[in-house]
């Protein structure tokens, strides 16, 4: 009998990778894409049963992907790529969570979870993009990027941030969705502490790094963080537990060497450890991971990222 595995439903999605070296093989094409290319993008997401996108980011290093009142805007190859994707997402039925973050310096993240500057920015920035933006049916939902390592607990600094974002979403758009999504989940045990936590966290959805591309843990060891995870939200009874898996490896050293995608029978293995206890698997990501042969979307390191789309899909047409 074959195992039941869940499927990629989601993926993050974003306009530009914070970590420059890690993306060699795709920021600069994503930088150069047209309006087509990115309506292009959408579409192959979605073919592949990607109905969940999770946009990592609205601003970067002082500027904007969107034409802003608040800060310069990148200089793109497309006037408003936000516009163009929520567009095509709508035509699709796609569903996006929306990124309220980085207004600053990604790498300072207690900083910027801290200061009074900043919030007053992230909040100024939220209003303008749900003024501009929340209109599209696929605006479904926030996502707050900026994390924290979970060391078995949540800080209160990581708590108090995401209901402070969660406040203000909830003003601009009361039927979007929330979602954070923690890394440290290899250091994960089953804590009454941390139960008690996800009780206060005014949060929809956590999906949890899986962190199997970062090399922190191999994938059959994430299944017991992701039961013991099952256990507390189910007790907690708040927040839907999804998995947000890996499927990147790296050419050299992690972090300091450009991301490739990594080998589908490593994601499959990462699929089967966390099937049984998530509601949905989410992947980091398909954008400069993965890439349709032929589409004129193209970004990525060419072999790797167009084998690990074909292995998936043979897979994915082939599972029952």
């Amino acid at each position: 009998m074959k195992k039941f595995v869940k499927p990629i439903v989601g993926s993050w999605f974003e306009f530009e990778h914070h970590n420059q070296v890690g993306a060699a093989y795709w920021n600069d094409s994503l930088r150069r894409f047209t309006a087509e290319q990115w309506r292009t993008l959408i579409r192959d997401m979605y073919d592949v049963g990607m109905e969940y996108l999770v946009m990592l980011s609205v601003a970067y290093d002082g500027k904007t992907y969107y034409p802003s009142a608040l800060l310069p805007q990148h200089d793109f190859g497309c006037e408003d790529p936000l516009e163009v994707v929520l567009s095509e997402a709508d035509n699709c039925g796609v569903k996006f969570f929306v990124s309220n973050d980085y207004w600053h310096d990604w790498r300072k993240v207690e900083n910027a979870m801290k200061d009074e500057k900043i919030w007053s920015l992230r909040e100024r920035g939220m209003e303008e993009v749900a003024a501009k933006y929340s209109h599209h049916k696929s605006f479904y939902g926030w996502y707050y990027p900026n994390e924290s390592q979970i060391n078995g607990v949540l800080d209160d600094l990581s708590i108090s941030y995401a209901n402070r974002c969660s406040a203000i979403a909830h003003a601009l758009t009361p039927q979007a969705l929330t979602m954070i999504a923690p890394y440290g989940t290899q250091l994960f045990k089953y804590d009454e502490k941390y139960i008690r936590q996800l009780e206060m966290l005014d949060i929809d959805i956590i999906s949890y790094q899986d962190e199997v591309g970062v090399e922190k843990i191999t994938a059959e060891e994430t299944r017991k963080h992701y039961e013991a995870l099952y256990r507390m939200h189910t007790k907690a009874a708040r927040s839907r537990l999804w998995a947000d898996i890996e499927v990147f490896a790296f050419e050299g050293e992690v972090y300091r060497s450009p991301g490739i995608a990594a080998p589908f029978e490593r994601v499959l293995r990462q699929m089967e450890a966390v099937s049984p206890y998530v509601e949905h698997i989410l992947c980091y990501q398909y954008v400069g991971l993965m890439n349709r042969p032929g589409t004129s979307a193209f970004a990525g390191h060419r072999e790797s990222t167009e084998k690990l789309y074909v292995d998936y899909v043979k897979w994915l047409n082939n599972r029952h």
